[in-house]
């Protein structure tokens, strides 16, 4: 199916899984801006004054840095290789997917934000489903790019909730800078919920927004 594409002055492979990052990027984009909508009007059952609510929000800041360090570690070795090699090592030799397990892991800090337990677990649910099914294209795509190799590799690391015990460091490789630049800066994008939701918060006690739901 791919050599029945003309690409302009690029490798096919590159080109297509190409497509499926962009797809990542657009999917988790819609995601975090619908969610932000629609908690405009939710609430916590814990006021935003109280102990428990703050420590929600400040678990989901560590989740939020973890899912970002972990964007970036994961970046480290994949380097630009994924289309044209098997990366098994770091964080790829625990799951197939550590870019968007950690993806996941900063959209449930952000789903803390709100101070509500049920939005960790709704941000995070979301974000995984969504991933799934690009997942499932991906996988597909690198079974007629890299063959035996990929197979071989599907059969032993898992899909998604890592396997620690397979841990092995593995090698870098040869990464490019710039991956890592824009991986930080895709990042970065989580951090924006931590004065959104400060205004939110304040606009919600002030009035100026409805509570029209609240969530545990």
């Amino acid at each position: 199916m791919v050599d029945d594409v003309k690409y302009p002055d690029t490798n096919p492979v590159k080109y297509g899984l190409g497509n499926y990052q962009q797809i990542r990027r657009l999917v988790l984009a819609v995601l975090i801006a619908v969610l932000f909508a629609a908690l405009l009007f939710g609430q916590s059952t814990f006021p935003p004054d109280t102990w428990l609510h703050e420590s929600i929000e400040m678990f989901g800041v560590l989740l939020i840095f973890l899912g970002i360090v972990g964007r970036l570690w994961a970046t480290l070795y994949i380097g630009g290789r994924k289309s044209s090699e098997v990366v098994t090592g770091g964080p790829y030799s625990i799951t197939r997917n550590p870019l968007y397990v950690f993806s996941t892991v900063a959209a449930a800090g952000v789903g803390a934000q709100i101070g509500s337990f049920t939005g960790i677990i709704l941000f995070a649910a979301l974000c995984a489903g969504a991933f799934h099914i690009v997942i499932l294209r991906e996988e597909k795509f690198l079974k007629e790019a890299l063959g035996a190799p990929y197979r071989a590799y599907l059969a032993k690391v898992p899909r998604f909730f890592p396997d620690l015990s397979l841990y092995d460091e593995g090698d870098t490789g040869s990464f490019k800078p710039r991956l890592l630049l824009n991986t930080l800066l895709d990042g970065l994008v989580f951090l924006v919920a931590l004065p959104a939701f400060e205004l939110i918060d304040g606009a919600q006690l002030s009035g100026v927004l409805p509570v029209l739901f609240r969530l545990p």
